[in-house]
């Protein structure tokens, strides 16, 4: 997977120039996920998030994990049946819209949930790429932001060839374990 997300081909070309650290500089990635196994799932990708300027949002818990001295900026946990939900979104698309005039990525790179969905589509809104990876532990059904985000990402990749189905113009790459 972290080959196919590498910028293979004619893209991948333009991805050549490097700081002093061998990073490539000339693009920048947010990674996007919530906590716990999503967050895990993307950091499946470290060594792409190694070899390009990026960054990472996530939920704000009470957990707090240590990312390798990578810059990290958080949301607010969602979750679609509390009532706390739309105003939570509303909080997370300011938040977003902070993050991504100071940070101008290239492109958000996510494994999903509902907290990350402002960010995915201010992204877009802004002109930047969207890659989306639809979460491992689906193997039969898509989830709701899968659903939701395919029809805007420029990439969507699936990690169950079962999922073809549900989406059809996905990139079946096999799991990221």
């Amino acid at each position: 997977m972290s080959a196919a997300l590498s910028g293979a081909g004619r893209e991948g070309r333009r991805f050549t120039v490097k700081d002093k650290k061998g990073k490539c500089k000339s693009k920048k990635l947010c990674f996007a996920a919530s906590s716990g196994g999503h967050l895990e799932e993307l950091f499946m990708l470290k060594p792409l998030m190694e070899k390009y300027d990026s960054f990472l949002v996530t939920e704000k818990t009470a957990y707090r994990a240590e990312f390798g001295g990578m810059r990290c900026y958080y949301l607010l946990q969602v979750n679609r049946r509390e009532k706390s939900c739309l105003p939570r979104l509303i909080a997370n698309t300011f938040r977003s819209v902070r993050i991504l005039l100071g940070e101008r990525p290239w492109a958000v790179v996510t494994t999903g949930v509902l907290a990350t969905v402002p960010l995915c589509l201010l992204c877009k809104a802004f002109g930047g790429k969207l890659i989306y990876i639809e979460t491992f532990a689906n193997v039969k059904t898509p989830t709701m932001t899968g659903r939701l985000l395919y029809r805007f990402a420029d990439r969507f990749y699936i990690q169950w060839p079962q999922l073809q189905k549900y989406y059809p113009k996905a990139v079946y790459c096999g799991g990221v374990y």
